[in-house]
């Protein structure tokens, strides 16, 4: 029997123990998505428990996704200079480690900031999952691998609130909430012990140049944006708040500045600067925020709805996700299967209509319910619809942004995408609990909801406008997961899809 861990070499042979590193690649991304979901139900239990407010709560949930967007790319550069192998064992037990000091945190000043340190570890833990799967998978196999990856990796989405509400109201050993953070532990370790035995050792390119400055500029600037959208609702959005956000845009602009200039010097940017010159590129980034800021929000806000309006169990509100995920997944399928590649541009269109349907269909459900007698039945054709329309749309908007882009640039512009959604859900999550706790602290519950879903029209109808900007068709699955000759050496990282 061969040593399970040489370094790879060039062999016309498949790696022996590559379907063991497609099992273990999966494992890390869906620690990635429960962590992402898994909160949400956590917030009475974090009040009883820490004091939390819904201030706290906010950046215990968009904390996470701040830092493990605003890393994403950096991530994938260090994946690159220093080796994809070196840099997933790293991230991993970075992940591992934090999520044990998550479980332990005894105040939540303490658990934000390990949050943010488990998005960090995120950051660099995720975008190495493709470029190794890439290093030791045939082309032909690749696809099936990808086949694989796609549809588990949506069902973690699905699961995390559910695991969450049955791990805080099962309260096993008495854990409570950090519970939802303990069962890394376990998965973690296990998934450390086999990356290391049996990922392939390859080395890194050390002529890779990692450019801190457009790094600290980009975390600078997410910093300096959701900062306000968190703190300001809490403190009547004083003068400060509006700077911060101004700041922000400043940095933004900065950001690319420089990344023109690292290129024209012949130095390696973060972000391939042709990205930012192609007008279709830049408007797809915009509807990926606006899309998933909307998305993330509102189910955080049905969440917040059923534990604090309705005093639904965690469990029973981890449940209470189901019939937008359901909705989700069946949207997906459609669009994914035919849909997408039938009429083309036409389902990012349809989708946030259906969206709208739904989101119509519950404010009038809302209206007309006796909290005497509420359950989540009463809801449900509302928020099933709501779902279907964003799964259409999360099936196929990658691709079709992806299609604006030349074949050397899905690398890049897959982790700039992957970034931005990820940023994008976390100033839903300040923007949405910030709306529906300013009516939730007056026990205006239903009104906080409906002030959700005004928002969320607003985000769908500017998407849907941005939508028209986009390419008729989108990338091939193929070409979108950089399975051709120009792409399979470069980083990549996944679609970060949160249902």
């Amino acid at each position: 029997m061969c040593d399970p861990s040489p370094t790879l070499e060039e062999t016309t042979e498949p790696y022996r123990w590559r379907w063991l590193i497609l099992a273990v690649m999966i494992v890390a991304e869906i620690m990635d998505l429960l962590d992402a979901s898994i909160v949400n139900v956590a917030g009475p239990d974090l009040e009883r428990s820490l004091g939390a407010g819904s201030l706290g709560l906010q950046w215990v949930i968009g904390g996470y996704a701040l830092t493990l967007g605003a890393g994403l790319v950096l991530g994938g550069r260090l994946g690159d200079r220093y080796g994809r192998r070196r840099m997933f064992l790293l991230g991993l037990a970075a992940f591992t480690a934090t999520s044990l000091l998550c479980a332990v945190a005894p105040s939540i000043e303490l658990l934000i900031a390990f949050r943010l340190l488990q998005g960090t570890a995120g950051a660099l833990l995720l975008p190495q999952g493709l470029g190794l799967l890439r290093e030791n998978f045939p082309g032909p196999e690749l696809t099936k691998a990808f086949a694989i990856f796609g549809p588990v990796l949506g069902l973690g989405g699905i699961i995390g609130p559910v695991l969450g509400g049955f791990l805080i109201e099962g309260d096993f050993f008495d854990l409570g909430w950090r519970s939802v953070f303990l069962i890394n532990l376990p998965i973690g370790i296990a998934a450390l012990i086999v990356a290391a035995k049996f990922v392939p050792k390859k080395a890194g390119d050390r002529t890779v140049r990692v450019d801190m400055t457009g790094a600290a500029l980009i975390v600078a600037s997410c910093a300096v944006l959701v900062l306000p959208l968190n703190q300001g609702q809490e403190n009547g959005w004083p003068l400060w708040t509006w700077l911060s956000m101004a700041a922000s845009v400043i940095g933004f602009a900065l950001f690319a500045l420089q990344q023109r200039r690292t290129a024209a010097a012949g130095r390696e940017p973060l972000v391939t600067p042709a990205l930012l010159r192609k007008p279709a590129f830049t408007v797809g980034l915009g509807g990926i925020a606006l899309f998933f800021g909307g998305l993330i929000g509102t189910q955080l806000v049905l969440t917040l709805f059923l534990q604090i309006g309705h005093h639904f169990t965690p469990g029973d509100a981890g449940l209470g996700n189901l019939p937008l995920a359901v909705g989700t997944a069946i949207g997906g399928a459609v669009s994914g299967a035919f849909l997408a590649d039938k009429i083309g541009r036409k389902v990012l269109q349809i989708g946030p209509l259906v969206q709208l349907a739904g989101a119509a269909v519950l404010w009038f459900e809302l209206d007309g319910l006796d909290a005497a007698s509420f359950s989540i039945r009463d809801i449900v054709p509302g928020v099933a619809v709501a779902g279907i329309g964003a799964g259409m749309v999360i099936a196929a908007l990658f691709s079709f942004i992806l299609a604006t882009v030349d074949d050397d640039e899905i690398g890049s512009a897959s982790g700039v995408l992957s970034a931005v959604q990820a940023i994008g859900g976390s100033i839903g999550v300040a923007i949405f609990g910030s709306v529906f706790f300013a009516q939730a602290k007056t026990g205006d519950f239903t009104g906080g909801f409906h002030r959700a879903l005004i928002v969320q029209a607003c985000l769908l109808t500017a998407f849907l406008a941005i939508t028209f900007l986009l390419p008729k068709k989108g990338r091939s699955d193929d070409e979108q997961h950089g399975i051709t000759t120009e792409t399979a050496t470069g980083s990549g990282t996944k679609q970060h899809l949160t249902v």
